[in-house]
C-alpha cells in the first residue's frame, strides 16, 4: 500500500472486522439467537469483503498499473486469474 490515507483505512477496516468477530463470540458464548449470530457473521464477512475490495483496487491503481507500463502483462493476468480462483473457490 503506497498512501498513508489507503493504509490507515484498512487498518481501520480490520480492526472493525476484528471487533465484531469478538462480539460474534461472545454471542456464541452467550448463546444468543442463531438469526442473530448469523447476522453478525454476515456483518463479518461484509467488512472482510470490503477491506478486500480496498486492497484490490489500490493494488489495480498501483502495482498492475506500474506492471503494465514495464510490459509484464502476462505476471498481471497471472495474478489477477489467482485472485478470481481463489475467490470462487478453485
Amino acid at each position: 500500500m503506497h498512501k498513508h490515507i489507503e493504509r490507515e483505512r484498512a487498518v481501520r477496516r480490520l480492526r472493525r472486522a476484528a471487533g465484531q468477530i469478538r462480539g460474534l463470540e461472545r454471542m456464541v458464548e452467550e448463546g444468543k439467537y442463531c438469526i442473530d449470530i448469523i447476522n453478525q457473521s454476515l456483518a463479518v464477512k461484509g467488512a472482510l469483503s470490503a477491506f478486500e475490495s480496498d486492497i484490490l483496487e489500490n493494488h489495480l491503481k498501483t502495482h498492475v498499473a506500474e506492471q503494465v507500463r514495464r510490459g509484464e502483462k502476462n505476471k498481471v493476468a497471472k495474478e489477477i486469474l489467482s485472485i478470481y480462483k481463489v475467490s470462487i473457490g478453485k
